[in-house]
């Protein structure tokens, strides 16, 4: 809100004060002068200032103040308003977001309103990310390494794609023939002028790598050109939208294409923390209709994911209403285990949350054992939240925020400003002082030094072994009969060693000795703190004099040239290749069975004798024999360990008792010696990874897309609606509307379009992916003369209202009891015959005749999307009857003018005897009210009761308005 004269009328402008020397304001909470505030969750806190600082008694009311700082007594009970700071939008969810906002200017114009009136209040954010499809792919393997594509010199020779990686040899620089990731021969060779690839290169703009040989900037590949300019040219109409949007709305940012996905940017660019809007400060909050919208809690903003309907009703200056929730305090103590990873501690937290049932609630992370995670560990647990059924996972601002703030976007300035605020309204932790602490719902106490690494093996990746237990863990194997884990080796030759000469130097090979040692690219190892952990294990390990044997088959294949980039950039890079760990290539490697052959003399001794040989590798994937068919032990490991597992040449080891490795001096060096801490590894994270993220972030926003920059847009208020498009079309929403409001109307003899059963979710009922040949949907884009390869997606298409009410109930899973088999079929009743919904639906629109739906438990679970409401709104159904709604459907149904009803306790359809084909009359009073029983009538003097899920005064205003959508019209009028 502005600081002008209206804050005089504000109900709490008493709690203004300044900072800075006056020239900021904010509404400080503290000076209620109430003891009940500093007892909070912080998370509470956030709640409580948006409702002081919105508090305009309407959408908000002083009751609500009263509630939220009740929260003891009022958990689980009141029903709240909330008003973010920002939303968040993916292109998918944003399209119909923006579409409407489109088609609402067109309705108030026709009104003699000035359309350009009609804006976001709500600060939007929209990143063009989720339409990149994989029409082209490629085995990187095929080719490897290439990690930055081109043509390869020997293309025409026809290598087998069987043909397998074959590791750099331990100090050659060649990079020619297959590494044809660059024009170089070799590494010696001088770089182009200023250090650029030839002119001949073609390179995605703003996507810059380096050859993991050269480290000098490398052409792009060839499938990831193929598929971006696909992309790019598929979906023209919807950027071209999208590009008028930016243009024609206040309050609307749209990130272009190839900036980075949603949840990236939302972490790397727009987390403000603090937002000062108009001289007035006050906390950063976010809805997002993205499934990774809870990772911003990890850097203390609060946020959380909600539906399109949600989403457009913030936009549009409508909070979001909420249940008071319960705050489980998650205390962390203990110090983490010093060879426990990030990955360890991110699993070890979200197991315990899991087994906690902690269900709908929000998660506060308290405890001296809070300041030991990083950010980049926090923002990955609160991304978890969804794992354990969490609303948000909240970590209050302390010293480890702003440190992480100091490498990214933020000035000093703001940094101050940042935490004189957050101190000021006491949203600023000192996880180390208990005085701190709130009270919460529940307390759930986790011991973070009971978070102990693991590798999984030796035959299959549910047989988790602690660390600490290997060593008896592999003897017991060699004892056990064959099975899962068992090898049954006799107790007399256990201790067999069988010499062998590799390189004119003589080893020996025991039961449990490393053979193979592969750092790979599955799973999370491109997670920075664990690739930077193996890298700086490597650097200590080569400093204190130690090896790895050069029989044992080492390499490293990470995620893509980034990983290449932060370990060289942080220094680690030659330190794994003097190991033996060299850059291979960037794709499936080890763990599909791609290891190179292990030299002849290891598998002649392996076989000799029968022994266990191992492979250590940082995978998913180690089936016994998958490796090598002589490798009969295989474990996963967390890249730190492979390394640590490499240099020992055995898993049959004890890193607590026994050491690594003695030096040629005859020095023994434990393990211990050689572990980095976690304050050095996020310390290396901090200054090259999340800096260099930051500043590679930046540089894309600044300097855009060309393709983008490129597009033409009109410039007009209102959009210039194509007809003929099949992406972005007008709905028909805002039809007939009028500028006063009738009284709600009974609905009259309306048939069932659908009888449901329980459990029926947003992917029963709105479409999200390919669009199949045979649905009603594809028979419209047909007669547009489309060919079923550029039907794209029912995500793509959310801009078409014909397409997405076609797709509306087509799932091929729907189970309708008029049928009783799976299907998108259903019965039109008065004649009796068997169509497909959407053909149904149409019918039943040209005979007049209102329709509703029967469900049982549950109706609309899952995740939200704004089609839920919108797709049957436009079939014609009028109300929804059901034993249950999911909450966040049923208000979704509310804002799209649907009645969502519920069964009295004890009734369904079954034991009201409904056969579901039966006239429904549902009897609606002039004067509706939250919770009101209403009469539904089904013919022969039959019938029965329900209650209209109306939560609040506002539910019913948008009801009698027939929807959100249409009352925010009807305002400006």
């Amino acid at each position: 809100m502005a600081l002008t004269s209206s804050v005089k009328e504000h109900p709490y402008s008493h709690l203004i004060d300044t900072l800075e020397d006056g020239r900021v304001k904010f509404f400080n909470p503290q000076k209620l002068s109430d003891p009940r505030y500093e007892k909070l969750p912080l998370s509470i806190r956030v709640l409580l200032e948006a409702a002081i600082r919105k508090c305009d008694v309407f959408y908000t009311k002083e009751e609500d103040v009263q509630n939220i700082l009740d929260w003891q007594q009022q958990q689980n009970i009141a029903e709240v308003p909330f008003h973010p700071a920002r939303v968040l939008l993916q292109d998918f969810t944003g399209i119909p977001a923006m579409v409407d906002l489109a088609a609402m200017r067109d309705a108030v114009a026709k009104h003699g309103v000035d359309p350009g009136l009609i804006n976001p209040t709500c600060p939007t954010d929209l990143i063009v990310d989720h339409s990149l499809q994989i029409d082209f792919s490629k085995c990187a393997i095929q080719n490897a390494p290439n990690p930055g594509g081109g043509e390869s010199q020997n293309q025409n020779q026809g290598t087998p794609r069987s043909t397998p990686v074959r590791p750099l040899s331990r100090g050659g620089s060649q990079c020619g023939g297959q590494r044809s990731s660059c024009s170089k021969a070799s590494c010696s060779e001088p770089p182009t002028s200023a250090g650029r690839p030839p002119s001949s290169v073609q390179q995605i703009e703003n996507t810059p790598l380096l050859c993991p040989f050269h480290l000098k900037p490398v052409n792009e590949t060839e499938t990831a050109l193929k598929n971006q300019e696909l992309e790019l040219t598929r979906n023209k109409e919807r950027l071209q939208f999208f590009k008028w949007c930016s243009k024609a709305f206040k309050n609307v940012n749209v990130i272009p294409p190839d900036v980075g996905a949603v949840h990236q940017v939302n972490l790397e660019y727009l987390s403000r923390v603090v937002q000062v809007n108009d001289g007035l400060i006050y906390p950063d909050s976010v809805v997002g209709t993205d499934s990774h919208t809870t990772m911003i809690n990890g850097l203390g903003i609060l946020g959380w994911g909600v539906g399109g309907i949600e989403s457009e009703a913030v936009m549009l200056g409508q909070p979001v209403s909420l249940t008071l929730p319960q705050v489980v305090g998650c205390k962390l103590v203990g110090s983490i285990n010093p060879l426990a990873t990030s990955i360890d501690i991110v699993l070890g937290i979200t197991k315990h949350l899991r087994q906690a049932g902690i269900a709908g609630r929000f998660v506060e992370f308290f405890g001296p054992g809070v300041s030991q995670l990083s950010a980049p560990d926090r923002t990955t647990i609160a991304n978890m939240s969804p794992e354990y059924n969490a609303t948000v996972s909240f970590f209050p601002v302390d010293h480890i925020t702003l440190k992480h703030f100091k490498k990214t976007n933020f000035t000093q300035e703001k940094l101050e400003l940042l935490e004189s605020y957050m101190k000021a309204v006491k949203l600023f932790r000192s996880y180390e002082d208990p005085s701190e602490d709130p009270q919460y719902s529940e307390v759930i106490e986790i011991n973070l030094s009971s978070i102990v690494p693991h590798v999984s093996g030796p035959k299959r990746p549910q047989d988790r072994v602690a660390v600490s237990s290997m060593k008896e863990d592999f003897q017991r194997c060699l004892n056990d009969k064959v099975g899962f884990k068992g090898f049954h080796i006799s107790k007399e030759k256990q201790e067999t060693r069988v010499p062998f000469l590799h390189c004119g130097q003589e080893y020996q090979l025991g039961h449990g000795s490393v053979v193979i040692a592969a750092i790979i690219s599955c799973t999370n190892n491109c997670n920075p703190s664990v690739m930077l952990t193996a890298g700086l294990l490597a650097q200590k390990a080569v400093e204190a004099g130690l090896a790895v044997k050069p029989y044992i088959r080492t390499s490293l294949a990470p995620g893509s040239g980034m990983v290449t980039h932060y370990l060289n950039t942080s220094g680690v890079l030659p330190y794994l290749s003097q190991l033996g760990f060299e850059v291979v290539g960037y794709g499936c490697a080890t763990c599909v069975g791609n290891t190179a052959p292990l030299p002849e003399a290891v598998v002649d001794a392996i076989k000799r004798r029968d022994m266990v040989a191992c492979g250590v590798l940082s995978g998913n994937r180690h089936f016994e024999g998958r490796l090598c068919d002589c490798v009969r032990a295989n474990y996963l490991a967390a890249p730190p360990l492979v390394v640590a597992y490499a240099i020992a040449g055995t898993v049959d080891i004890d890193f607590e008792k026994e050491p690594l490795g003695v030096t040629p001096e005859g020095k023994e060096v434990y393990l211990r010696d050689v572990w980095p801490s976690r304050e050095e590894v996020q310390q290396t994270e901090e200054d090259t990874v999340i800096s260099s993220i930051f500043r590679d972030l930046r540089e894309r926003m600044e300097k855009g897309n060309t393709f983008w920059n490129n597009i033409e847009s009109p410039d007009s208020v209102v959009f210039p609606w194509d007809h003929k498009s099949t992406y972005i079309r007008s709905p028909s929403f805002f039809n007939k509307l009028s500028k006063d409001v009738q009284p709600p109307q009974s609905i009259d003899n309306a048939h069932a379009l659908l009888f449901l059963g329980d459990k029926v979710t947003t992917d029963h009922i709105s479409p999200a992916g390919s669009i199949a040949r045979v649905s009603a949907a594809a028979k419209y884009l047909l007669s547009k003369r489309l060919t079923p390869r550029e039907f794209n997606s029912y995500g793509a298409r959310r801009g078409n209202d014909v397409v997405m009410t076609r797709g509306t109930f087509a799932s091929i899973k729907l189970q309708n009891r008029f049928i009783g088999k799976p299907g998108p079929k259903t019965l039109h009743i008065p004649s009796g015959q068997t169509l497909d919904v959407f053909e149904a639906a149409e019918r039943y629109q040209r005979e007049g005749i209102p329709l509703i739906i029967l469900a049982g438990k549950d109706y609309g679970s899952g995740n939200s999307r704004d089609w839920v409401a919108k797709g049957p709104y436009l079939l014609g159904v009028r109300a929804v009857i059901a034993e249950s709604f999911e909450k966040l459907h049923k208000n979704q149904l509310v804002g799209m003018g649907i009645l969502p009803l519920q069964f009295l306790p004890g009734q369904n359809a079954d034991s009201l005897e409904l056969s579901g084909k039966e006239k429904f009359t549902i009897v609606l009073p002039d004067e509706l009210s939250p919770r009101q029983q209403l009469t539904v009538k089904v013919g022969q003097g039959k019938s029965f009761f329900v209650t209209a899920l109306f939560e609040s005064e506002m539910d019913v205003i948008f009801y009698r308005h027939g929807g959100l959508l249409r009352y925010v019209a009807r305002t400006m009028l």
